[in-house]
């Protein structure tokens, strides 16, 4: 990954991979099984799963982009450390895109559709857990996975080249930032529509699903053009910024296209009674 040279550019690029990251299929799904878990036992604090997920997962970013930036200044990413995270990045979000599509065109008519994601099927026993400081922990062990690290390690190198340790701990905060707002807002979400738990929030949940289905499987034919096409790699640098926001938009838009779908539904069954 190429990164800005300017400060400003680079924190706000980060801030918005935060974002990004929070809107990983993993996370949506690990924080819908948080949620489901907690409005059964304990129902004032499922709005608040997204939240402590992300605080946990930020946690781990920052003491990996610390202890990078300790060690060393001039440390740089190995080249085939960057084409081993592209394929397998490429290889799970085109996992995770069938999986989702999968799940959406199996769900039965009357069932709201569970987003899905790899890690959080292998670690679904994490998911039954209610006290703050387990779901922070659930985070955290989420953030100990090859791209995250890897990720971190490249924002504390990066800042280094700015300054110093200071530099580090702010990329790493703003990225934080980034996936805390992403997480919470999911969190909030899904615990709206676990509590209406009717048709809108079904069809507002078979939207997600394609969504998340369909950009895992365009994030990842874009990752193995660039990967194939060196001329589409060199013209999407500098362009970061403005395909993180793409797809946060992407991911905001079917939030709100699901709402306004189920509630034209709910007014066309009304009129029709």
């Amino acid at each position: 990954m190429d990164l800005p040279n300017e400060w400003i550019a680079l924190l706000a690029l980060v801030f918005i991979l935060g974002a990004k990251h929070g809107l990983d299929a993993d996370h949506l799904a690990t924080i819908d099984g948080l949620t489901r878990f907690n409005l059964r036992f304990a129902p004032h604090r499922a709005r608040w799963c997204g939240s402590l997920f992300s605080l946990g997962h930020g946690t781990i970013v920052m003491l990996i982009a610390l202890g990078v930036g300790l060690m060393s200044t001039q440390w740089q990413v190995p080249e085939w450390m960057e084409d081993l995270g592209t394929w397998i990045s490429i290889g799970f979000l085109t996992l995770l895109g069938i999986l989702n599509l999968r799940a959406v065109l199996t769900a039965p008519a009357g069932a709201m559709v569970a987003t899905i994601g790899l890690k959080a099927g292998l670690l679904r026993r994490l998911q039954a857990t209610s006290h703050p400081l387990a779901i922070a922990a659930v985070g955290a062990l989420f953030a100990l996975s090859f791209d995250t690290m890897s990720q971190a390690a490249l924002f504390a190198v990066t800042a280094t080249q700015h300054g110093g340790l200071v530099h580090t701990l702010t990329l790493g905060l703003a990225f934080t930032i980034g996936m805390l707002l992403a997480d919470g807002a999911n969190g909030l979400w899904i615990a709206r529509l676990l509590r209406r738990a009717d048709h809108r929030a079904r069809i507002a949940s078979r939207i997600m699903g394609l969504m998340v289905a369909a950009i895992s499987f365009a994030v990842a034919g874009f990752g193995l053009a660039r990967w194939l096409h060196a001329d589409l790699s060199q013209w999407y640098e500098g362009k970061e910024l403005l395909v993180g926001f793409g797809v946060i938009a992407l991911l905001a838009g079917s939030f709100v296209l699901g709402d306004r779908l189920a509630r034209s539904s709910r007014l066309a069954g009304a009129t029709t009674d």
